[in-house]
């Protein structure tokens, strides 16, 4: 039943975007390829009617920035579209395209212009599918673009840094995009959106970027479930937005000083559930992250499961696996009305006297040497050390530095299901 929100949603999406595509009953087919009458893609966009339909059989075009200026669908049966490095590769211009079935390669490099691979500029109801994107600098770039389906395609970049390299999809200024099912890798972002409300994120596996595996300010109204975002220069970072919904996601093996598998900023009212955090430096790290729900989520095997800074008020953590971690909590800050009850801590060491599968003594996940660390972090090398035992142990009998209202009053006995 977890799940079954999510898939309602995503299917009355998807329904209502088909629905929105014109079909016209006279509609024409094209043929181009280099032994046709037609060999030029650009002289087929000419000559076709809007809703026609244009096949490009197999080959190599190195045609100069092809526009697509009508409600047209291009299909491509194993053609590739070069851009010689020189040229931005398609620009659709019209309401009602669909690019579907092409690899395309060596997009142009500047340092003004921002060339991609496809771009949507101020026109909706696209569908960009089943292409594969290779050495551009934007994969797919999406402005004022609404309505739309961005499925099945295979963005694979070059970035050795953030300066050589723009974002695998890219979307400013959008509304109810569907991004789903893709494999993004080797750009400055997998997934980059700003000012993109409304919109899902479904399916995608997000890895080795420079940067982010998944990117987005200013961007309410928004899902993200079921995608893989792994060994990413710093993660997924969700800034300076409302009503977020992460389901269902794996945020793994993101490692470094400046790593974290999540990192929310300015987030209010969210909804992070069902998702798994393994071998991150920091699980999620909040700033200024209030009223927000993680429920049925794990952490494990990462350096930090939860870093909380100040203004992080009225969250509610509950039902969540914390198991294996360095440090499973810590909280920048004495002020909290956070809850943290009803969670596995697999380093808690209680009873369960009565055999009800909860502890019979609270829980206090934030340990004295968590607020050493957070001072000083040279400390580290002492992690394992007797004396930081000894020194745990002492304030969870008498609490001094830690706060003293952190605590699960409930804490499970057993692994939670997930």
């Amino acid at each position: 039943m977890k799940y079954f929100i999510c898939n309602i949603k995503t299917l009355l999406f998807a329904l209502l975007l088909i629905g929105l595509i014109p079909h016209r009953a006279n509609a024409t087919s094209w043929r181009v390829c280099h032994s046709c009458k037609i060999h030029n893609i650009l002289k087929a966009i000419e000559m076709a009617a809007p809703g026609d339909t244009i096949f490009v059989e197999v080959g190599i075009y190195a045609n100069k920035n092809i526009i697509v200026n009508k409600p047209l669908t291009i299909i491509g049966k194993d053609a590739v579209l070069d851009g010689e490095n020189q040229y931005e590769i398609i620009t659709i211009t019209a309401d009602h395209v669909t690019i579907d079935g092409f690899i395309l390669r060596n997009a142009g490099q500047s340092s003004f212009k921002e060339f991609a691979g496809i771009r949507v500029k101020r026109r909706s109801f696209f569908q960009i599918r089943n292409n594969v994107i290779e050495n551009a600098y934007f994969g797919i770039y999406l402005e004022y673009a609404d309505d739309g389906i961005v499925e099945n395609n295979k963005i694979n970049g070059q970035a050795i840094s953030e300066n050589s390299s723009g974002n695998a999809i890219h979307a400013w200024y959008c509304h109810r995009i569907k991004i789903h099912n893709n494999t993004l890798s080797g750009h400055r972002d997998g997934i980059y959106f700003e000012f993109v409300d409304s919109s899902l994120i479904t399916g995608n596996y997000s890895f080795k970027n420079v940067r982010y595996g998944l990117h987005f300010m200013f961007s309410n109204d928004d899902e993200y479930t079921d995608n893989i975002f792994q060994n990413n220069g710093a993660g997924v970072a969700v800034m300076f937005s409302k009503r977020i919904g992460m389901h269902c996601n794996r945020f793994e093996w993101n490692w470094g000083r400046t790593s974290y598998g999540l990192l929310l900023k300015e987030i209010y009212d969210a909804d992070i559930q069902d998702n798994e955090f393994t071998a991150n430096t920091i699980g999620i790290l909040l700033e200024g992250a209030s009223r927000v729900q993680y429920h049925y989520n794990t952490f494990s095997q990462n350096g930090w499961a939860l870093k909380m800074t100040g203004g992080c008020q009225d969250n509610t953590l509950s039902l969540n696996n914390f198991e294996g971690n360095s440090l499973d909590l810590v909280i920048d800050g004495r002020v909290n009305n956070n809850s943290f009850d009803d969670n596995y801590w697999s380093n808690y060491s209680g009873y369960d006297l009565n055999k009800d599968g909860v502890g019979d003594v609270p829980h206090r996940p934030v340990n004295l040497f968590s607020f050493i660390l957070n001072r000083s972090p040279e400390s580290i090398i002492l992690m394992r050390s007797l004396f930081i035992d000894l020194l745990n142990f002492s304030e969870r009998v008498s609490p001094v530095f830690t706060p003293v209202n952190v605590l699960d009053n409930r804490p499970k006995m057993q692994r939670l299901n997930s």
